[in-house]
């Protein structure tokens, strides 16, 4: 896939304009993703078809054996791949994921590489590679994402008309976490 920063593309939510950093545009997206932050995943790099995100093991990441939670490991990855497949510039979602688990990880910081393999007008195939600290295979991700024809633009726009309103009846705002481990 072409390394190339993202081509500028219309938005109604714009104005008509073209956005003047698209990739700008999909790191502000990613920034609202309130899950992948409680977890304290964070987006390190993206490009076009490319992504790559990483996450410091917590106490809290831990299972009941002290080794990472499938679901921590799930999350950095899927944050990497929500990425890569909404770096046109486009909105993008999730269709069918898989991932295999290769080694546990207890400690030290994770990352997870996504890389698009096939992107079509509606689909976006990205495999996603999580290591640790050592450049150990962690585990391995595969994610199909459908295309929509909705500008990430217009995600921002509708983001900004809600903050707006004030916050959703009955909203519960997540707890902040401090400390690593």
């Amino acid at each position: 896939m072409p390394k190339s920063p993202v081509r500028p593309e219309r938005s109604a939510a714009a104005g008509g304009a073209k956005s003047k950093d698209p990739l700008a545009v999909v790191r502000r997206v990613m920034a609202g993703d309130r899950w992948a932050a409680a977890a304290g995943a964070r987006l390190v790099e993206v490009r076009e078809g490319y992504a790559r995100t990483t996450l410091r093991l917590r106490d809290d990441h831990l299972n009941g054996v002290e080794v990472a939670q499938g679901g921590a490991i799930f999350t950095l990855a899927d944050y990497a791949f929500a990425a890569a497949s909404n770096s046109h510039g486009t909105v993008a979602v999730a269709l069918d994921t898989s991932m295999t688990f290769v080694r546990a990880a207890t400690k030290g910081v994770l990352t997870a590489e996504a890389r698009e393999e096939s992107l079509t007008r509606r689909t976006s195939v990205c495999n996603v590679r999580v290591t640790d600290a050592g450049g150990k295979v962690v585990a391995l991700f595969r994610g199909t994402a459908f295309r929509k024809d909705d500008p990430l633009d217009a995600v921002l726009a509708a983001r900004g008309k809600a903050r707006q309103r004030g916050p959703r009846e009955g909203a519960v705002a997540a707890p902040r976490r401090t400390g690593t481990r």
